[in-house]
């Protein structure tokens, strides 16, 4: 499961590789270490054309897991005594939400698949974890760490990401993960993240029908990808 990973270019370059309309991100700061629930940056598609915007990292998670949540959060409330009101209970438990989406059939994701819910997330490097091989090994597709985009999805949503801050609303968003290549598949053989690198695909991903955009959820050929770095939990820009 990618729960990491940098994005270290500008606007410009996003710009270069996709001509959105729309740039709402504000000053864009290299972001060399990228954690689930931290803002990043996606590229959307909204009515006036394709935005540049900043959304935080993870999607709702299923009902399922937050009903079994919030019944061990209710459990723990009732064995000391105290009143219960599941509904409510169950509203203002904490999700900070799903990173990687691998199973597009599941009737959870399914409602985020059309063109208004789809994304370009843009990165520079991605990290698996593996304690053995020394931790966080970082992958991108050469030492420069070229700018790429994982296939995503996003939405607005009202929801508790963290306790200190109660309900909040906000556009999040995750990626599509597949099958690992050899080199990902060396360090984390469950997955590694849907990468789109030619700009028909980068089209159909934001603009074709459901049924044709899915068939992108693919890995990357063998030998696209290296590692880069080693036991980081930021990946920098390497220096001119």
């Amino acid at each position: 499961m990618c729960n990491l990973y940098s994005m270290t270019k500008n606007q410009d370059a996003i710009r270069r590789l996709f001509a959105f309309d729309i740039d709402s991100s504000g000053n864009l700061p290299a972001m060399p270490g990228i954690f689930p629930d931290y803002p990043a940056p996606i590229v959307r598609n909204v009515s006036g054309g394709t935005e540049l915007a900043l959304a935080r990292w993870g999607m709702p998670s299923s009902q399922f897991a937050q009903m079994q949540a919030a019944k061990k959060r209710a459990a723990k409330l009732e064995e000391k005594g105290k009143p219960v009101d599941f509904k409510e209970l169950l509203r203002m438990e904490p999700d900070s939400g799903t990173t990687n989406i691998r199973n597009l059939d599941s009737k959870h994701w399914k409602r985020w698949l059309g063109v208004e819910s789809r994304c370009l997330v843009p990165f520079t490097s991605f990290s698996e974890f593996n304690k053995a091989e020394g931790g966080d090994i970082w992958f991108a597709f050469d030492e420069t760490r070229p700018l790429a985009f994982f296939a995503g999805i996003w939405t607005n949503w009202t929801s508790v990401r963290k306790v200190k801050e109660g309900e909040t609303t906000n556009d999040i968003f995750a990626f599509l993960t597949t099958d690992p290549n050899a080199e990902v598949g060396a360090i984390h053989p469950k997955a590694m993240p849907v990468i789109l690198t030619k700009p028909e695909e980068l089209e159909v991903w934001m603009t074709a029908p459901a049924d044709e955009a899915m068939q992108i959820q693919r890995s990357l050929p063998d030998g696209s990808l290296k590692i880069v770095a080693r036991g980081k939990k930021k990946d920098e820009a390497p220096t001119p």
